[in-house]
């Protein structure tokens, strides 16, 4: 009897050892493009152009709720306007010990990560088991008076002066439970699982809206004050990276933390990000856009305020809205710009892109180089990411006009094959070419 015990603590302390060796200062995690192979929402029945397009269509649907009336945390309960449809890099995490393996949309746009948890009062459907806090030794609710509790907008208190959450999204979808603090396991490419203890997460007891069941919860990688980046500042050195790869590459992009996030050497373009009073949304400063040699001026009202004071951020950079929305005034001129730069005449286009063209053997070598001119940063795109291939044959402009009252995006097709690191410390975004298929 003496001896299993032995055999079982031998047992339980090379678990715990082998779950601890990556440095947790630095490590590397896949991310999943939710349309890639290696996604469970891969459907082989559909084509590439129908996942393509069916992205758009989500990017629309979130992109909607990015309205500037919601931006002041001091007017609105919403924890972020992020549209709970899930967004299009899924992240694999573990969460307790034993470690209880999730699947969770990762997502720049949103702050409190959270899973679906027993007991369960009203959820939605999901085909893993629901995470049960009783069968975890890391679990601990945490009370009122805890400066996580304190930094949600809204919550409550029990008899026992622990903190519910209560987080709502732009599409009314919602997430509510207890507050607590927990480990959580990321699967790093080095092969050694990082933990991450006490970590302040929600167990949500009663979830509802447009989730589907292929998602777990949420893991928010925001500039809010309880996203797993702004958690582990201190460890981490404020930095996170990515490095997203082309749509169809059937790849994994990566996402890293800390000293595996700096970017760093020649052609390294650095510019300011600002946020907002609720502190989610990383804002840039957009100047201008550039079609060729033609720079077509960007004016837009800023939403946020430098240190100085001044107007500043009138761009939200975004990791889970697939291509870019700008303003209906400015995008015309730009659309028109890009237009009359290739001899090319426009064809009819699918349902929801206003410029295509024929795929004809050269035309991508008629694209003009479309430069985004941030403060102090100018991103050169060429034609991969400025136009995608919407059905066989046709290609349309993966820039689009955003509604009035919509803020304005700098979505993923964007920033695909481009390494960018957060700077958290310094505030800023760094952005250098790079092939994010060889990393």
């Amino acid at each position: 009897m003496e001896a299993t015990k032995n055999m079982l603590l031998l047992i339980a302390l090379t678990f715990l050892l082998s779950y601890t060796e990556a440095n947790p200062s630095g490590f590397t995690v896949n991310l999943i493009h939710r349309d890639s192979t290696l996604s469970p929402y891969f459907n082989s029945s559909k084509t590439p152009y129908e996942n393509l397009r069916n992205s758009v269509t989500r990017a629309r649907a979130r992109s909607a709720h990015f309205f500037t009336q919601n931006l002041d945390s001091s007017s609105s309960s919403f924890q972020s306007p992020l549209t709970a449809e899930p967004a299009e890099y899924l992240m694999k995490i573990s969460v307790g010990t034993p470690p209880v393996d999730l699947l969770a949309v990762a997502d720049t746009g949103s702050d409190l990560a959270w899973t679906q948890c027993e007991p369960c009062t009203q959820c939605y459907q999901q085909d893993t088991p629901l995470f049960n806090p009783e069968k975890s030794s890391t679990y601990v609710k945490q009370t009122c008076d805890s400066q996580a509790c304190q930094s949600l907008s809204t919550t409550s208190c029990d008899d026992n002066n622990k903190c519910s959450y209560e987080v709502s999204y732009g599409d009314k979808s919602f997430s509510k439970g207890d507050l607590a603090f927990e480990s959580l396991t990321f699967e790093s490419t080095s092969g050694s699982p990082v933990v991450l203890p006490n970590i302040s997460f929600g167990c949500g007891h009663i979830n509802g809206g447009n989730f589907d069941k292929f998602t777990t919860g949420i893991v928010g990688l925001g500039n809010g004050p309880l996203s797993i980046v702004s958690q582990l500042n201190d460890t981490i050195n404020g930095k996170f990276s990515y490095c997203l790869a082309p749509l169809g590459a059937n790849v994994s992009s990566k996402v890293s933390f800390g000293s595996n996030a700096v970017v760093s050497g020649d052609g390294v373009q650095t510019t300011p990000f600002f946020t907002s009073d609720s502190g989610t949304f990383y804002y840039l400063d957009l100047e201008s856009v550039s079609v060729g040699k033609t720079n077509v001026k960007f004016e837009k009202k800023k939403y946020t305020s430098n240190k100085a004071g001044a107007d500043a951020g009138n761009i939200v950079i975004d990791s889970g809205t697939t291509i870019t929305f700008l303003p209906t005034e400015f995008y015309q001129n730009f659309e028109n710009e890009f237009k009359s730069s290739i001899s090319s005449t426009p064809v009819e286009g699918a349902e929801g892109f206003s410029l295509c063209y024929r795929k004809e053997q050269g035309f991508e070598e008629k694209v003009p180089t479309v430069t985004f001119h941030f403060s102090g940063a100018d991103l050169d795109l060429g034609a991969s990411n400025t136009l995608l291939e919407v059905e066989e044959g046709v290609l349309c402009l993966a820039i689009s006009q955003a509604d009035d009252d919509m803020i304005s995006i700098f979505g993923n097709v964007q920033q695909m094959n481009y390494l960018i690191g957060y700077d958290l410390v310094k505030e800023t975004v760094s952005f250098k070419k790079s092939d994010c298929t060889n990393l």
